[in-house]
């Protein structure tokens, strides 16, 4: 009898390789690789199957003239179904591994692709790097991580856009997937991946999922709780380590201004960021159809320029490297109880 979770399977695992270990190499791998892009224009991605299933639910069952209270009824069932498909299939994976002596490279490779470390770092740098060329390109670059309006950004709102999203998504697509594998082994990560591209699909305030995607988006924002602090609190750690960053005012600034996002969990890596490179992030902010007028998080520059963005993809790699020392030191300990 033994549990999945990294934290609870023991040493005397019947076969395949430590989740832990597997886990740092996970990591190691998508820092140096990142997503096989060659591989995935032959096979889908796993994040572009869990897409495909929540549009398809999405169209089936999200109709606009169904009542209000149906439509709560129905996007909490999706929920629940691709919940208990995608832990299903994380289980089989798990159990694979912890079985069999060829599991573990089945389970490191879909641990690396739905890790975003790498990719993040690259869509950001591609940002700085069109906007050394031109505004327009660094538009169409941001577009791609962003869900603002890029035609109304100019110079220093696109380069804002960047460092927000990297900080924004350092949290959720790096510390969070990390965190559930670390508690609940491939189940907990597959679960947290399906519910955060659900948020991301469906969990919107507008007139069409205000209601349908409702579950998928609290359920996120309480997934996302404990990372986002996390986060925030490599963030502040790399900080000490990053020349011209302030650790102290990334301290400051996040427990100050981490609760003025509109997010329950956004602004606690925003925060940091700012408060580390002397920016003033979030702020009013234009999407397709609406402003957002939310208040500044930072004491520094909104003008930001493309030397900051290289300032906070320094960091970006400095709390990446806090984040996997975690899972090591996690390692260690466990290594010493046995």
């Amino acid at each position: 009898m033994f549990t999945f979770g990294p934290l609870g399977n023991p040493a005397g695992a019947p076969a395949g390789l430590d989740p832990l270990v597997l886990l740092l190499l996970a990591l190691v791998v998508d820092a140096y690789v990142g997503d096989p892009q060659g591989l995935f224009r032959y096979i889908k991605h796993p994040v572009v199957w869990i897409g495909g299933l929540v549009g398809a639910l999405d169209r089936k069952l999200n109709r606009d003239k169904r009542p209000n209270v149906d439509r709560l009824i129905r996007g909490a069932l999706v929920v629940v179904f691709v919940v208990a498909l995608t832990g299903a299939i994380g289980l089989g994976v798990a159990w694979l591994t912890l079985t069999s002596p060829w599991g573990w490279p089945l389970e490191l490779f879909l641990v690396v692709t739905l890790l975003a470390g790498r990719g993040l770092y690259d869509h950001v740098h591609a940002v700085a790097r069109g906007l050394s060329e031109s505004v327009e390109a660094g538009r169409d670059a941001v577009s791609h991580i962003v869900g603002r309006d890029p035609a109304q950004l100019d110079a220093h709102g696109v380069a804002r856009a960047g460092v927000e999203s990297l900080a924004e998504n350092f949290a959720d697509g790096v510390v969070a997937p990390v965190f559930w594998y670390v508690l609940f082994g491939f189940p907990g990560l597959a679960v947290y991946k399906a519910v955060n591209t659900m948020d991301s699909m469906i969990g919107h305030n507008n007139a069409r999922y205000r209601y349908f995607g409702m579950a998928a988006a609290r359920l996120d924002d309480v997934l996302n709780l404990i990372p986002a602090r996390l986060a925030g609190l490599f963030i502040t750690i790399a900080a000490v380590f990053t020349p011209t960053a302030n650790p102290a005012q990334a301290l400051k600034v996040m427990m100050r201004d981490a609760g003025k996002h509109r997010s329950p969990n956004a602004g606690w890596a925003e925060a940091p960021m700012a408060g580390a490179l002397g920016l003033a992030l979030a702020g009013p902010r234009r999407y397709t159809g609406h402003v957002v007028d939310d208040p500044w998080i930072g004491d520094g520059r909104a003008r930001v320029e493309i030397k900051d963005m290289h300032k906070a993809l320094y960091l970006y790699i400095i709390a990446n490297l806090v984040n996997a020392g975690f899972v090591a030191a996690l390692l260690v300990v466990r290594i010493g109880h046995v």
